[in-house]
């Protein structure tokens, strides 16, 4: 009797403890579904992208001044890791080392271009690198030759090349998902941190943290130039040696108010006026612009804040503007002197069923749609650069060089710029720049202009220099444009005229 007592009080024991389990399994089900659910949407959201490979090195030969330069170049890829050390981008770098006995007193400097959104191709393979490939003047086309030559305009001579592109451009890319990317990688001050950090982490992985450094950048890459350098002046405990800023973009006057403002107006006048003497056949040359530019800080600001309620000033604006711009009165007239950018590209060529580039509002393609009121095209520069610029560095980096990454190479990714932070203005380069020169008495500046550009005229530079305290010699800081555009370097005598001024830079270290 008590065995069977202790047999079912087993049952009864073994009975409850399969409900209470079925009852426990039932109320966790849902839990463990959803478990299940979010790891397989996170298997579906990795990001499983081939590994990129061991840096790749060849040795090459240029030719400049004279001098035969025989040199390394590398590709490469330095990790982005987040606070935890995991790793959540790759950057791709392309040096150029001289060859031979290593000097401690030799420079290395570092390349940016802009956007945000372009990789360094631009200035590597158009301005400064050993080798170039012609882009950016008239004439040129998608299809043109993406054979790489040596670079006349080269700095090889003087100083080590290594030019980086940030995330999203050339092949550096996230290993993060859409919105972690356009937290960590697409944003203002993040963009400036992690391409700090990558300075430093090639300085360190090549030994170079003793030598003279400079960091140069072209367009939103000259934003960046300022505040790279103060990032690693007073966070990373880097200092640079000089800075050399290519068509930069420093502040923001064009997108001010510009129905209040006269500054947008003021800052792309001479830029008008010099693209205008250089159809007329005029050289462009300091003195040949001093007359334009003292009108447009002077007299034009006092006439656009007088405005409508003084017709005298409204008449002295549309004679002095068609005068300095070409354009026709009526159209000048209509616009009450304030010539939009767009405006303007459209006009300059309309009879002629052609289209002006923004970069360099003498460089123009046909028209497409000509009858449209809007213009509805895309810009006769970017579009001729983007194929020969794009092949001639795939064909570089994977076959010359043998760094055989998969994956698209984005000379220029629209993707970077939609998804880039909105709503925030620029105005920080200006004040870094201050900073940075202020806490080092000895460093140069360079800042280069084309005096056609629109897209970052030069003369918010002008101005920004001009209102600059500098300390201990003011010609460390030193303004120098270029006939041609934003692309200045395009055309050999401004290269070598760009040349000779950045020789100056790293001579006076």
């Amino acid at each position: 009797m008590r065995k069977l007592m202790i047999v079912a009080a087993a049952a009864v024991a073994l009975s409850f403890g399969l409900c209470a389990a079925a009852s426990a399994g039932a109320e966790d089900a849902p839990k463990a579904d959803a478990a299940k659910a979010d790891s397989a949407k996170a298997d579906r959201d990795k990001i499983e992208l081939p590994p990129f490979p061991a840096d790749a090195s060849v040795k090459q030969v240029t030719h400049v001044a004279g001098k035969t330069l025989s040199y390394t170049a590398t590709v490469g890829a330095l990790p982005v890791r987040d606070e935890k050390g995991k790793k959540i981008a790759e950057v791709v770098f392309t040096a150029y080392v001289l060859d031979g006995p290593k000097d401690p007193d030799r420079p290395v400097t570092f390349a940016f271009n802009g956007g945000p959104g372009a990789a360094s191709v631009y200035l590597n393979l158009g301005a400064i690198g050993p080798k170039r490939v012609q882009f950016g003047a008239q004439g040129d086309s998608p299809s043109d030759s993406a054979k790489l030559i040596d670079n006349p305009g080269t700095w090889l001579d003087v100083t080590d090349l290594v030019f980086i592109d940030p995330v999203g451009t050339g092949f550096s890319r996230s290993l993060v998902d859409k919105d972690e990317t356009k937290k960590r990688f697409y944003s203002i001050k993040p963009d400036i941190e992690y391409l700090s950090r990558t300075v430093y982490d090639w300085l360190l992985k090549n030994g170079r943290m003793a030598s003279p450094k400079y960091i140069t950048g072209e367009s939103y890459g000259g934003y960046r130039t300022p505040r790279i350098t103060y990032f690693l002046q007073t966070q990373l405990g880097v200092g640079i040696n000089g800075m050399v800023m290519v068509s930069p973009y420093l502040e923001p006057p064009m997108d001010q108010a510009p129905d209040f403002s006269p500054m947008p107006w003021v800052t792309t006048l001479p830029s008008m006026a010099a693209a205008n003497y250089e159809r007329q056949g005029k050289v462009l040359s300091p003195a040949q612009m001093a007359e334009v530019e003292d009108y447009a800080r002077g007299e034009f600001v006092t006439d656009l804040m007088k405005g409508r309620r003084d017709p005298a000033a409204v008449e002295r604006l549309v004679g002095k503007v068609t005068a300095y711009t070409g354009l026709n009165a009526d159209f000048v007239r209509k616009s009450g002197g304030r010539i939009q950018i767009g405006a303007f590209l459209r006009e300059l060529y309309r009879d002629k069923g052609r289209i002006a580039s923004v970069y360099d509002s003498n460089v123009t393609q046909e028209d497409p749609f000509p009858w449209s009121a809007d213009g509805r095209r895309g810009d006769p520069i970017l579009d001729a650069i983007i194929a020969p610029t794009t092949s001639a560095m795939v064909d570089f980096v994977t076959r010359v060089v043998g760094w055989k990454a998969e994956g698209r190479f984005n000379a220029l990714s629209y993707d970077v710029g939609e998804n880039w932070e909105k709503g925030v203005e620029l105005t920080e380069a200006t004040t870094d720049l201050r900073q940075a020169i202020a806490a080092d008495p000895r460093m140069r500046v360079l800042i280069v202009h084309g005096y056609d550009d629109l897209s970052c005229p030069y003369f918010v530079s002008r101005l920004v220099i001009d209102q600059m305290p500098i300390g201990g010699d003011p010609a460390r800081v030193k303004l120098a444009i270029y006939p041609g555009g934003h692309m200045f370097y395009s055309r050999p005598a401004s290269m070598a005229a760009f040349r000779g001024d950045v020789l100056a830079v790293f001579g006076g270290r």
